[in-house]
């Protein structure tokens, strides 16, 4: 055999490492329409190509989980990435698992596809080759391809590489999962990847998902919005205008008038098989193809307060002014997180919006006094604490600290409302005093930019069991328990986020008095503590 030469050497090593140059040339994929084409990677490839590139040039692996809409083409890239680094991998082996035998089937063909059509210089030599595997015998290397029935799966083997399909529709997820990490090996080179569509709350994906989110895993979170798929988009009838929430929803996302109509298109015929105002965006428009990963995780819109008054303000550009006040809500176990986050004016987490994982009383006290030393030169004048619980000792030590003391306000979230009529508790009563602030449309407001602010101030909903009214028609929100049990966690940073509603509405802030900073007028604020 000839010796190859220098450029023959530099093509097959860029074969070998640019997966960008490789599948164009390399890859071939059945399109929507039919004929076979050459893999040209599209917009929401290329953003997962990247991340991942990234991801594995810092870590010399690859651990992604990936909140996705429907059909933009996820699947595809990660059946060619893996083809490709298997194929240049000897000893390595891959597996895919997915959620229905058709979707199997498919995506094994697929990886049949790019074999049968790869050049000759490049195919690895083949060994076993069924409905099930194909195996490269002189490398060492192959794919498996699994269905998520058996709660086994995963459990024999040893793998370099797994791509899990629509985790959120697998039937044993839980089970599924911990197999194929204790299968996965830890060295270089190893890859895992985890992607759906959302399918509802409190499922094994979605904890997941919502750990990645909190850096509790070493699971990157990846989000690819249906709007970066360049096939959604639908010409409008001359003179077509979008109303209602549909305004909203395009300003927010800076959409082409053509994106707008296709995703007004898709949602009306969402309401018409199951109900629904058509001009809002539909509950099931919003998980099947999501602009943020809060809002593919609300199951049916019925959040107490509006994701897309969320989603306005995160985009809004608001000045701070005016004293600022600062919540904290302390962490109890079980996951949860000391949050911290302040307001200012019409400004929420302008200067700290941060999750504390201490376990220890100091130094969460620590922390706070870090960050009441950093905000006080900039108009700091109120720490609002949930002194509920464990809460209870960082109030009392932040109390005896000269210089802070007057700054600390205690709250118990049981404890009676300023306005007994509306509200069951001082919990109701800020919460609903935030949706309020957030959904005035007469004012914009401004909150952080953050998938995670927003999953948490979307957590409690309404309905039977939550967010409702009881016998006395008093406002009761959805108990952090409750919400626990339902997501896995309590929505640390919105409960800090509403503490900074905690201030009496009846005793404004004197702006013009610094001694007034330091407490709010009048006696009520001994009554505030809740003890």
């Amino acid at each position: 055999m000839a010796s190859l030469t220098d450029r023959e050497r530099a093509l097959r090593l860029q074969f070998r490492d640019d997966f960008e140059f490789y599948a164009p040339r390399v890859l071939k994929i059945r399109t929507k329409d039919g004929p076979t084409l050459p893999f040209r990677l599209n917009r929401t490839q290329l953003a997962l190509h990247h991340r991942l590139e990234k991801q594995r040039a810092e870590t010399g692996k690859v651990r992604a989980i990936v909140l996705k809409g429907r059909q933009v083409g996820i699947s595809t890239y990660i059946g060619g990435r893996f083809y490709w680094r298997v194929s240049h991998s000897p000893g390595s082996l891959c597996q895919i698992l997915t959620h229905l035998d058709d979707a199997s089937a498919n995506l094994f063909q697929m990886a049949r596809r790019f074999h049968d059509f790869c050049p000759d210089v490049l195919r690895p030599s083949t060994g076993a080759a069924n409905a099930k595997e194909l195996m490269f015998d002189k490398l060492g290397s192959g794919y498996k391809v699994s269905t998520a029935g058996s709660q086994a799966v995963g459990r024999s083997s040893t793998l370099q590489m797994f791509h899990g399909s629509e985790v959120a529709f697998w039937p044993h997820a839980g089970e599924h999962f911990a197999g194929i990490m204790q299968a996965l090996s830890k060295g270089a080179g190893s890859e895992c990847v985890l992607e759906s569509t959302a399918n509802g709350i409190g499922n094994t994906f979605h904890r997941l998902w919502q750990a990645a989110e909190r850096g509790d895993s070493e699971f990157e979170p990846i989000f690819l919005p249906w709007f970066w798929h360049e096939e959604y988009h639908a010409t409008p009838p001359e003179g077509w205008q979008p109303s209602g929430e549909w305004a909203d929803y395009e300003v927010a996302h800076k959409l082409k008038r053509e994106q707008t109509y296709w995703a007004y298109c898709t949602s009306r015929d969402m309401c018409a098989a199951s109900g629904g105002d058509q001009s809002e965006v539909h509950w099931q428009f919003k998980q099947e193809y999501p602009s943020t990963a809060a809002e593919a995780f609300q199951t049916s819109g019925n959040s107490f307060i509006s994701a897309i008054a969320v989603l306005k303000a995160r985009k809004a550009q608001v000045e701070p002014y005016g004293p600022i006040i600062l919540g904290v809500d302390l962490a109890r176990g079980g996951g949860d997180k000391t949050a911290i986050i302040d307001r200012q004016g019409r400004r929420l987490g302008k200067h700290v919006c941060r999750l504390v994982d201490h376990r220890d009383t100091m130094q969460t006290v620590g922390e706070i006094l870090q960050e009441a030393k950093r905000l006080y030169p900039l108009g700091l004048r109120r720490i609002v604490v949930d002194a509920t619980g464990l809460g209870g000792p960082v109030y009392d030590r932040l109390k005896e600290i000269q210089g802070v003391r007057d700054l600390v306000l205690g709250v118990n979230f049981g404890s009676r409302a300023f306005d007994v009529r509306k509200y069951a508790n001082r919990r109701a009563e800020m919460w609903d005093t935030m949706r309020q602030w957030i959904e005035d449309s007469d004012a914009p407001v401004q909150v952080p930019d953050s998938d995670a602010f927003q999953a948490d101030v979307c957590a409690p909903v309404r309905g039977a069991g939550a967010t409702g009214f009881n016998s006395n028609q008093q406002l009761v929100l959805e108990s952090k328990d409750h919400i626990r049990e339902r997501l896995g966690n309590s929505p640390d940073i919105g409960d800090a986020a509403a503490l900074t509603f905690a201030i009496d509405p009846a005793q404004p802030f004197d702006l013009d008095d610094d001694d007034d900073f330091d407490r709010p007028r009048g006696s009520r604020v001994e009554n505030t503590t809740g003890y």
